[in-house]
């Protein structure tokens, strides 16, 4: 019997064993594992009936909200529209009723014409191309077997995409090789307009290493990721945000980086079982599980040694990445590229000094970045102000709060008479700053920051900071840390139940701890499995590739005017995941337009304690960004709402404390048209900004949903879309507004103005609607919110310029 298996996500499916170029970096036909001799050219028909069986078997018992299957080859269009719509077919047929199906394929692009369009459009298919940039570049590695160039071909596949299905042009795909320029690379993918662009470092190993320095290819990517910082951040770099990510202390979107699990499983032509492609580099048969579709399920998959190593995080890595300073962003590098002869993959990446060079150079143009003014374009401010906001937007923001959060911290420290925790903060910001920015960005920090610079908190809380900060990073320290209540909190960690003592001794390891508080001791580790009753980690919620800490142990976590709830029992926790990953795939599938910028940028979900009368209860809190409080409503739809409305309180806060969109002296109170009582302008601008996404949440809704749910969508999308104009109206004649508060609401405005003439099933006045709210308007106290810990000059770092 298999248990305990985290399930896969990814599925990629080899529907082509052969290829029409020969590209000579290529890791299937040209590295150490050749079993494409002995596979099939093919999926057979019957082959992807079990594949698409073995798929949902496996959704349906993890239950799974959505799956990725990947469409691969050699060259999957070799396949020929007829088969590739089949398999297309069996897929949906499935998992209809079972989970979404997102279905991608990978393609080098040379055939692609008007009928695979045609087809991809038909199947919602996403298509990815490989190309290594301009011509000179790309034909260096991707020719035919007879040394012809496949450049035109590719640019005549991508324009033809670009015309015939746009919205399904997923990005391109590019090796990297060091001899061509990085900035011309960049400049010939950037005109392409992709939606991503994925850099690849090329196969190899410690037996058969790259061409080069190693460290080239950090100084290379490096060059690359500066011109994408001068040009804004045009298109998605998967690669450099999954380091900015981790360097934040979030989940990376790329098994090259991070310390995630590893969620992917091959599907060959011969319906045989594999571990990730990349490792065919490595050694002949180095992917072969053994198993297969006929007669395996992916349980027994995932339970085989090959794919849980790469699923233990920190245990699964060699003593040298375990001492590294920037491990919990570089991971250890690509799994293949571990690899040596005698050593396996216990080693560190092939291309470490590489990854080391362009991590560090990423961290630091992060700090210089975080030492300037900060201001939000003109771009990203429209794309704010219009209710949304995507990866860079929400980053631009996350930089200001990072400063913001180094400066109470500063504040703090400084004028803390206790030396030894201040000490070993600045140690561990000079020898560590990675670990000690994923333990400031944990959003109650700044939450005791703030409250300790008005006195209103304990100011031993430093050392609990700067000991999770030490256990992070794996610096040797020893601490006595207060106990409150029973309980030694280390921010972003977890909490220790110490019992009835005034404080306890930790000693700080690498990735683990000691604790002793009186006459009892913990030895607690991080990446091994907890068997210590008294230590309540923070756990993550998954959903795809996204991952949020759900804190319920934090001290400083009781910001949220409404209580927080106790620590969740294992019952209730896995409600929350379950609930959590519906909810999250509902908003990439209908409300997509918010899903990056909630992914970006919310990092923590608190479970508030239910109200008796079972009533919806969420909020946010001023100094908390990146969090989120709720009572786990009862659908998923109510919880997506919940996530979209509250994080759209936390952009507003950022944003304020970026820019100043009003008179922080005006006293004034003002009527949102939802409530009973006045508010001050914040409140007021707070909830117009939250209410412009309730009422587009309603508007989609109403399009989406069926009988009576359609029609109640369509009463609140009524209701909102009047109630919110009318606030926007509110501020807008206020007088109150700077001139760049102007530009916001117009902006807001323009938004809303469009949706005022769409017709609904169903009209129902505000007064009809009032008398039927539904669930959709979620309960909030007196205005205390918004208003009580503003930062100081009124919520404005710097002006707009």
């Amino acid at each position: 019997m298999i248990v305990s298996v985290l399930p896969f996500r990814q599925f990629v499916l080899k529907v082509s064993g052969r290829c029409d170029l020969a590209c000579d970096h290529c890791y299937i036909y040209e590295h150490a594992d050749q079993s494409w001799r002995r596979h099939p050219t093919f999926l057979s028909d019957r082959l992807m009936a079990s594949a698409a069986h073995r798929i949902a078997e496996h959704a349906r018992q993890h239950g799974l909200p959505r799956v990725d299957v990947i469409l691969h080859g050699g060259e999957p269009l070799l396949a020929g529209p007829d088969r590739i719509g089949r398999y297309a077919d069996e897929l949906n047929r499935a998992l209809n009723g079972v989970c979404e199906l997102s279905l991608k394929i990978h393609t080098n692009g040379v055939l692609l014409d008007a009928a695979f369009c045609e087809l991809f459009a038909t199947h919602r298919i996403e298509i990815g191309i490989s190309l290594d940039g301009d011509r000179v570049a790309n034909d260096r590695h991707r020719r035919y077997a007879d040394g012809r160039s496949s450049y035109d071909k590719v640019i005549r596949a991508v324009t033809l995409l670009k015309d015939r299905c746009p919205d399904l042009y997923s990005g391109l795909l590019c090796t990297v090789d060091i001899t061509n320029d990085p900035v011309t690379v960049y400049e010939a993918l950037a005109e392409l307009d992709p939606p991503r662009v994925d850099f690849l470092l090329p196969h190899a190993t410690w037996d058969r290493p790259p061409a080069g320095d190693p460290v080239a290819y950090g100084d290379w990517l490096a060059q690359i990721f500066d011109q994408w910082l001068t040009d804004g951040r045009p298109m998605s770099v998967r690669l450099f945000e999954s380091a900015l990510r981790t360097l934040r202390n979030r989940s990376s979107l790329t098994e090259s980086l991070g310390l995630e699990p590893s969620d992917l499983v091959v599907i060959e032509t011969d319906g045989s079982y594999e571990q990730a492609d990349s490792l065919k580099t490595a050694y002949d048969g180095a992917p072969t599980t053994g198993f297969d579709v006929e007669h395996h399920s992916l349980d027994v998959v995932a339970a085989h040694p090959g794919i849980t190593s790469r699923q233990i995080g920190m245990v699964g890595l060699s003593d040298q990445c375990q001492a590294c300073s920037v491990v919990s962003s570089c991971g250890g590098g690509l799994y293949a590229h571990r690899y040596r002869t005698g050593s396996g993959f216990l080693n560190p990446s092939v291309y470490c000094a590489g990854l080391l060079r362009l991590i560090m150079h990423i961290q630091h143009r992060v700090r210089e970045i975080a030492q300037t003014k900060h201001t939000l374009s003109r771009a990203d401010f429209a794309e704010l102000a219009s209710g949304y906001g995507g990866t860079e937007a929400i980053a631009r923001l996350d930089e200001g709060q990072q400063s913001l959060r180094r400066t109470l911290i500063a504040s703090v420290g400084g004028a803390s008479a206790d030396t030894d925790a201040w000490r070993l903060l600045t140690l561990l910001d000079r020898e560590a700053r990675p670990a000690l920015d994923a333990v400031l960005a944990h959003p109650y920090v700044r939450v005791w920051a703030v409250r300790r610079l008005k006195g209103d908190a304990d100011g031993g809380h430093l050392r609990s900071i700067a000991t999770a900060a030490a256990i992070r990073a794996g610096v040797p320290a020893v601490l006595r840390i207060p106990v409150r209540d029973g309980a030694l909190c280390l921010p972003s960690l977890g909490r220790l139940d110490a019992g009835k003592v005034a404080e306890a001794t930790v000693e700080t390891g690498e990735r683990r701890f000691t604790v002793q508080a009186g006459d009892r001791r913990w030895s607690i580790d991080l990446d091994a499995p907890n068997d210590q009753p008294a230590w309540s980690p923070v756990r993550r919620l998954k959903a795809s590739s996204w991952t949020v800490a759900l804190d319920d142990v934090d001290l400083y976590r009781d910001c949220h005017q409404w209580p927080a709830a106790d620590r969740l029992s294992e019952v209730s926790f896995a409600r929350w995941q379950a609930m959590f990953a519906a909810a999250w795939a509902l908003i990439r599938r209908d409300h997509a337009a918010y899903a990056p910028g909630l992914s970006a940028g919310l990092g923590v979900v608190m479970p508030l304690a239910p109200r008796p009368d079972g009533s919806e209860i969420s909020s946010t809190a001023r100094d908390a960004f990146g969090a989120v409080a709720a009572a786990l409503p009862d659908d998923a739809t109510s919880l997506a709402l919940l996530l979209i409305h509250e994080f759209q309180h936390v952009k507003m806060g950022a944003i304020l404390d970026i820019h100043n969109l009003y008179d922080p002296e005006n006293t004034a109170l003002y009527y949102a048209p939802w409530r009973p009582d006045p508010r001050p302008l914040e409140g007021l601008l707070q909830g117009t900004y939250a209410h412009l996404a309730v009422t587009d949440f309603w508007r989609v809704r109403r399009m989406v949903d069926q009988g009576d749910a359609g029609r109640r969508a369509a009463v609140r999308f009524t209701r909102w879309r009047s109630l919110t104009t009318e606030a926007i109206e509110t501020l807008a004649a206020s007088g109150a507004l700077t001139a760049t508060g102007e530009r916001f609401i117009d902006i807001m405005r323009q938004t809303i103005q469009p949706w005022l003439s769409e017709p609904v099933a169903f009209q129902a006045s505000p007064e009809t609607a009032q008398r039927q709210p539904g669930r959709a308007l979620i309960a909030r106290p007196a205005p205390q919110s918004y208003t009580q810990e503003v930062s100081p000059a009124g919520g404005g770092i710097d002006n707009v310029t």
